[in-house]
């Protein structure tokens, strides 16, 4: 079964023939080779374009090892564009090419060459990547499957399919194993010998041993607030090991460069300041997350805030952690200055919506708890809680709305409801 990705297809099609090397990226196995050579290969083919006017160059296979030499590919191509109509280069692995910017840049000045490319390890992952191509690349990141499209090709109910997700993730290939045991060993092995493996042998690490607890720190961790500092006096009072800040520090960046992690920054919502630190770190897929520590973990409510945070990447939101500073009085009236907590302050354009993860709400003193901090903002944005139960979408008398995580995850136009 096809899975769409309407989504990544509609990025791509809207950035044709806009002079850029459109480079696509994400975290491994998430789906961009098989988006760019054959979703949007077909709607080239279906749109009129001639098979020979698309050039797929797959340089993973080991066929085409040749074609890792930088000149060879650029003869390579240049041979295959013979007129002055459009092509579209696509070249999957990109960074197994020796001097690959070189190549790519070479294109820019080429009127008609539109040129799509992927690559997976860290070097072509990081945040710099971009810069390599002299201000001319356009990156389109490619997530796991959302909820959405994770259920379009799996014949469950919502509620199984949601048990499934947060546990196993969205990798597409996980759709394919028929047993838990397959998949859970098919993401161990993925998150051993792939992802771990790479971001070693890219930035030489030398701590290995350090660096996988510090792993395991943070998948049994997530959704909590954490820094470097902090970490570190973890490693010393718990592992008795010294690990400097600035070390963990790097560790942290080289995990989010490879998008295994996204790191969620605190921001005061009525100081309209970022608070550098602590932050929140989320794993990009929660198969792979699970995985690191062994499918030992099932806290739901920690898991759906990770699908919810993740949901709101996808949909191009900028997400924050937010914090609501008020005063209160102790119980001998004295006034104090504290902090209440957002989960997600989500920025789009003009467009803002608050919104607190709660897997339950049983209690109408948890409900009012859930509810505090969104009472404090002092603003017109849209302010939201959503719920792990079944329920219709309601509003209260604060206009604070809540909905179930289904009708959250599996409508796109959840949050206008």
């Amino acid at each position: 079964m096809e899975i769409k990705r309407d989504l990544y297809l509609q990025k791509l099609i809207d950035r044709k023939h806009n002079g850029l090397i459109k480079v696509v990226t994400g975290v491994r196995r998430c789906g961009k080779s098989y988006l760019v050579f054959n979703l949007f290969s077909n709607y080239l083919k279906s749109s009129g374009v001639d098979d020979s006017h698309i050039i797929k160059v797959n340089l993973e296979d080991r066929r085409n090892k040749k074609l890792r030499n930088p000149d060879t590919l650029l003869r390579y191509i240049d041979e295959k564009i013979t007129d002055q109509q459009m092509y579209y280069i696509l070249l999957d692995e990109v960074q197994l090419v020796d001097e690959f910017e070189d190549v790519l840049n070479s294109y820019l000045n080429v009127p008609n060459a539109d040129v799509y490319v992927t690559g997976s390890n860290a070097r072509f992952l990081s945040k710099d990547v971009i810069t390599e191509f002299r201000g001319r690349g356009d990156e389109v990141k490619v997530y796991p499957l959302s909820f959405a499209e994770f259920m379009s090709a799996n014949n469950v109910s919502k509620q199984r399919g949601l048990d499934e997700y947060m546990t196993f993730g969205g990798l597409p290939l996980i759709l394919s194993f028929k047993s838990e045991e397959q998949k859970s060993a098919y993401l161990k092995s993925l998150f051993e010998e792939t992802y771990i493996k790479d971001i070693k042998e890219r930035y030489n690490i030398r701590h290995e041993e350090e660096f996988e607890e510090l792993l395991n720190i943070v998948s049994s961790s997530v959704g909590s607030l954490t820094n470097p500092s902090k970490l570190s006096n973890t490693f010393k009072s718990v592992k008795q090991k010294a690990i400097s800040q600035d070390t963990i520090k790097n560790y942290l960046e080289y995990l989010c460069d490879s998008f295994l992690v996204s790191k969620a920054m605190r921001y005061d919502v009525k100081g309209k300041k970022y608070i550098d630190t602590p932050s929140k770190y989320y794993f990009t897929d929660m198969g792979l997350r699970n995985a690191r520590i062994n499918f030992r973990q099932d806290e739901k409510n920690h898991l759906m805030e990770n699908v919810i945070y993740n949901e709101l990447l996808i949909r191009g939101f900028n997400v924050d952690v937010g914090v609501v500073p008020v005063v209160v009085r102790d119980e001998n009236g004295k006034q104090l200055r504290t902090q209440l907590e957002i989960d997600f302050v989500c920025n789009q354009g003009s467009k803002r919506y608050y919104i607190q993860s709660a897997f339950r709400m049983e209690s109408e003193e948890k409900r009012q708890q859930e509810m505090v901090s969104l009472t404090k903002v002092n603003d017109s944005f849209k302010k939201i809680v959503i719920t792990g139960e079944e329920g219709i979408v309601h509003r209260n008398e604060y206009g604070i709305t809540t909905m179930s995580i289904y009708d959250f995850l599996l409508n796109p136009l959840s949050l206008e409801l």
